[in-house]
């Protein structure tokens, strides 16, 4: 674990747990999680499949309670909130990036990226400014009155990117963002999230990709509940760099 102090720590996560039941059956997902991250890192998570690694992230995320232990985002612990203070927290702090994309297929781009500001209950002049701005850092301004189904696989994750961003949080949580894009767009994707990264942006990524773990500045795997390596990447790929070289 990096050696940091609680100002410089993003997330700080102590003994978190997490077990399940299943029947007669006591499943412990997590066990005894310890470790911060910075802010302004960029971390990948891995693991295998019942790793933990989702569990972890869905705990980051605040869409599953512990069992035990202690988060603190950005210092307000957040295992001690109610369910209206932690969707609030969620809304404001978190960005979320999935794999599927989770875009809702009928209304347009920019309305997808306004969805966040609407819970936010910004207003609606307000909302429209925000998300074509925020589809135009991703690279989509003449895209924004596209359908889901009337954009590419990395178009798609871009608008979600976009959804992401919008509140200004200071973390982005991303599960699997490339494991539905070709390599060439992956690619394309990791130049995006560096350059938010390098932005100041802190990243947790979860991936079973080496390659694409390589990009950030830190991989952390995980094996039956708990953390069994944690450690620096010394010189991270630049996507940007692999792209022009293509």
């Amino acid at each position: 674990m990096p050696d940091l102090t609680d100002g410089d720590a993003l997330i700080q996560v102590t003994d978190l747990a997490r077990d399940y039941r299943l029947g007669e059956v006591t499943v412990r997902a997590l066990r005894g999680v310890s470790l911060a991250i910075g802010r302004g890192e960029f971390v990948a998570v891995m693991g295998p499949s019942g790793s933990g690694k989702s569990t972890f992230m869905n705990l980051l995320g605040g869409l599953d309670r512990p069992s035990a232990g202690r988060y603190l985002l950005d210092g307000e612990d957040v295992t001690r909130l109610d369910p209206d203070r932690l969707a609030a927290l969620r809304n404001r702090a978190i960005g979320f990036v999935f794999q599927s994309f989770n875009l809702l297929p009928r209304v347009t781009a920019e309305e997808n990226v306004e969805l966040p500001l609407i819970y936010a209950r910004v207003p609606a002049a307000e909302r429209h400014r925000r998300a074509r701005e925020q589809l135009a850092r991703v690279g989509l301004a003449e895209r924004a009155h596209h359908l889901p189904r009337q954009l590419s696989g990395g178009q798609q994750q871009r608008v979600a990117i976009a959804r992401a961003l919008v509140n200004e949080p200071p973390l982005i949580l991303a599960d699997e963002p490339t494991g539905a894009l070709d390599s060439r767009t992956s690619l394309e994707l990791m130049a995006l999230l560096q350059g938010l990264n390098d932005a100041g942006i802190t990243i947790v990524l979860v991936t079973h990709e080496h390659d694409i773990a390589e990009f950030a500045h830190r991989v952390i795997t995980f094996r039956d509940g708990r953390i069994v390596e944690d450690r620096p990447v010394e010189s991270p790929a630049r996507a940007a760099n692999l792209l022009e070289a293509s």
